[in-house]
C-alpha cells in the first residue's frame, strides 16, 4: 500500500538540534511543510555527504517554509556526538531525529529488518501531515537534494493550485498545465 496521501502516524521520539534535545512528534510536523530524510545510520560513508548536501540548501528549504528531518535508527545522543566530530554534519542546523524503536523507518516503510537500519527514504508532509511525495531507494545510492527541493516546491505549487499539474522536470516559475479532455493526445 502506498503512503501517498495518508495522514503521518502518531510518534513520539528525540532529536538532537543546535546544541539541546528536542521532542519531535508527528504535531511537530504540521503547520509548515516538513521532509523527512531517512538515513541507515549515523558514522557511515554516505549518510554524511547528504546530510551536509540538506544542510547547504537549509536556506532554501526554510524560504519554501519547510523544515528538514534527518532520521536514522542511532539515538539522539549518537547524534550528538556525530555533529559534533563530522565536519560536514557539523554544518546541519536542523533535527538530527533518533529512531532506536524503529518506529519511524517501520512507519514509513524504510526498515530494513535483518540489518536494523533505514533504506535511503525521502518523504514531502505538508502542512495537515498528509505525505504528498515519496522516494525509496537502495542505500549505496545517496541522493541530490536540490530534486528534493524541486519536489517541494512542485507539491506547493499543485496544493496552491489545485486545477493545475507540474510536468516532467518542472522549476519554481515555469509553466504547468491545465488537465482537460483537450489535452488528451496533444502533448
Amino acid at each position: 500500500m502506498s503512503l501517498i496521501n495518508t495522514e503521518v502516524q502518531p510518534f513520539k521520539t528525540t532529536a538532537y538540534l543546535n546544541g539541546e534535545f528536542i521532542e519531535v512528534t508527528e504535531a511537530s510536523l504540521k503547520g509548515q511543510w516538513s521532509v523527512l530524510i531517512f538515513m541507515p545510520a549515523a558514522f557511515t560513508f554516505n549518510c554524511p555527504t547528504e546530510v551536509e548536501d540538506a544542510a547547504e540548501s537549509y536556506e532554501e528549504f526554510k524560504k519554501a517554509g519547510a523544515e528538514v528531518y534527518i532520521v536514522t535508527t542511532d539515538t539522539h545522543f549518537s547524534h550528538k556526538v556525530w555533529h559534533e566530530t563530522s565536519d560536514a554534519v557539523g554544518k546541519a542546523q536542523f533535527p538530527l531525529v533518533g529512531d532506536p524503536t524503529h518506529q519511524l523507518t517501520r512507519a514509513f516503510g524504510v526498515h530494513l529488518d535483518d540489518e536494523g537500519l533505514a533504506l535511503r527514504g525521502t518523504f514531502i508532509i505538508n502542512p495537515e501531515g498528509v505525505i504528498k511525495t515519496m522516494e525509496v531507494h537502495d542505500n549505496a545510492i545517496a541522493r541530490d537534494v536540490s530534486e528534493t527541493l524541486r519536489k517541494l516546491k512542485a507539491a506547493q505549487y499543485v496544493a496552491a493550485n489545485p486545477n493545475e499539474v507540474c510536468p516532467a522536470k518542472w522549476k519554481e516559475g515555469e509553466k504547468t498545465l491545465k488537465p482537460s479532455l483537450d489535452l488528451v493526445g496533444k502533448i
